[in-house]
C-alpha cells in the first residue's frame, strides 16, 4: 500500500514508518487531544481544518517523505 497526504490520518498513524514521518514534520500530532476526530479524514483535509497548525509547507514535506517510501 502506498501512502500520500490523501491517505486517511488514521491509516498514517497506524503505520510505524508513516507515523514517524508525521511526527518528524508535525511533532505531537499522534498525541494531540483532537487527533481522534481527524482519523477518518485524509491528512490534506485535516490540514484545512487545523486552524493553521498544519501548514502547506508541512504537507509538502510529508508528501515528499511519503513518496520516498514508495
Amino acid at each position: 500500500m502506498s501512502f500520500s497526504i490523501d491517505s486517511k490520518l488514521g491509516d498514517l498513524l497506524d503505520n510505524e514508518a508513516t507515523k514517524a514521518i508525521l511526527e518528524k514534520h508535525m511533532p505531537g500530532i499522534s498525541t494531540h487531544p483532537q487527533v481522534a476526530m481527524g482519523k477518518g479524514f485524509a491528512l490534506s483535509m485535516v490540514a484545512k481544518f487545523s486552524g493553521g497548525l498544519i501548514t502547506e509547507e508541512m504537507l509538502q514535506a510529508v508528501a515528499a517523505d511519503l513518496s520516498a517510501l514508495g
